[in-house]
């Protein structure tokens, strides 16, 4: 199944949900950073949630960054999304291993450690809207549900999974958030409540071959769904040569001359999806007679 995520009101608007599967952009960030099993979970689980949070902006330009910071092994994540569902990111350090939790798990939490997360959207306005929260259990989940609630007031439920193959490849990716409006009822509430109760994992769901429709239709039986939209994403990267150019103009002459007097080719590498970059001397020297103008 192709990556997507679908959109969905229940309760005559009461209730808006989004749900998606994310195998391929997952797998595809694993291959791009070498990630290890426990990254590729948390790195894939803020990527899933990043793609849902990007559909929610409502500008063409609009952008989403998503950031956990925090004092274990991983250090810290960084996605960013478009309002298209466009979706990218890294790990500081991304061949950490752990042994599973308490729940035989991969040990997400404890990758991350004790630290925040923190939603940057970019609306084209004068200053980026910053929401920041204390990280609750490093799951990502767990942290986004409180950020809704406490940055947002939105109440919301945010269910992520990554469930990975012996052989380290992913097998599945996906998950979906529920967020209540401010006029929803009580009997909505009480019926979401008990309707997430019976969810017991979004791998597990996904790995008995449920659609993103279907978990939906889990998610919000009894509720009157009506499906909005269905949209595809993906891992995109929108680095170039030209791009990286520019960054190596922006850090100064000073520097440009260093890497010119070493008199060999450099290789810049991007943080986001790890293409490689390489400029020769004489290339270096042209940036650096363009840095002058």
């Amino acid at each position: 199944m192709s990556d997507v995520i679908i959109r969905a009101t229940a309760a005559n608007a009461q209730v808006r949900a989004f749900a998606a599967t994310t195998r391929e952009l997952v797998e595809f960030a694993r291959c791009a950073h070498g990630t290890s099993p426990v990254v590729t979970a948390g790195l894939g689980r803020l990527l899933t949630a990043g793609a849902m949070m990007g559909s929610m902006l409502k500008g063409e330009k609009d952008v989403l960054t998503l950031q956990m910071k925090g004092d274990g092994p991983v250090k810290g994540y960084t996605v960013t999304a478009d309002s298209s569902a466009n979706v990218k990111g890294y790990a500081l350090v991304p061949d950490v291993y752990l042994p599973p939790n308490a729940a035989g798990k991969l040990d997400v939490g404890g990758s991350i450690g004790y630290g925040t997360l923190s939603v940057i959207k970019d609306m084209g306005l004068k200053e980026p809207y910053v929401g920041q929260t204390v990280l609750q259990t490093g799951e990502v989940g767990d942290d986004l549900t409180y950020y809704f609630a406490t940055s947002e007031q939105i109440p919301s439920s945010v269910g992520l999974g990554v469930l990975m193959n012996k052989n380290n490849t992913v097998k599945c990716a996906g998950g979906f958030i529920v967020q209540l409006m401010p006029f929803a009822g009580e009997e909505v509430v009480a019926k979401l409540e008990e309707n997430l109760s019976n969810i017991t994992s979004v791998t597990q769901i996904l790995e008995q071959g449920h659609t993103p429709q279907e978990m939906l239709g889990m998610l919000l039986d009894g509720l009157d769904m009506q499906i909005v939209d269905e949209i595809p994403t993906a891992f995109v990267c929108n680095c170039d040569k030209h791009r990286i150019e520019k960054a190596i103009i922006s850090i100064g002459e000073k520097e440009i001359k260093e890497m010119i007097e070493e008199g060999e080719t450099i290789e810049v590498n991007c943080h986001f999806c790890n293409s490689k970059y390489a400029f020769t001397v004489d290339e270096l020297k042209a940036l650096l007679r363009k840095s002058k103008s």
